[in-house]
């Protein structure tokens, strides 16, 4: 017999909890720029005062 004490509610709980912090990984990963292809070029212009 199968039990019935709601198990299969918090496992779906769970399952949802798991996908939106899956989601939250990936598009920190994404943004960080981690998975994209390509050079990035940073210009940078460094002046020191004169002496």
């Amino acid at each position: 017999m199968a039990d019935e004490d709601g198990g299969g509610a918090g496992n779906f709980v769970w399952a949802i909890a798991l996908i939106i912090i899956v989601a939250i990984i990936a598009a920190v990963v994404m943004s960080g720029g981690f998975l994209s292809r390509g050079d990035k070029k940073i210009d940078v212009d460094i002046k020191t005062p004169a002496r």
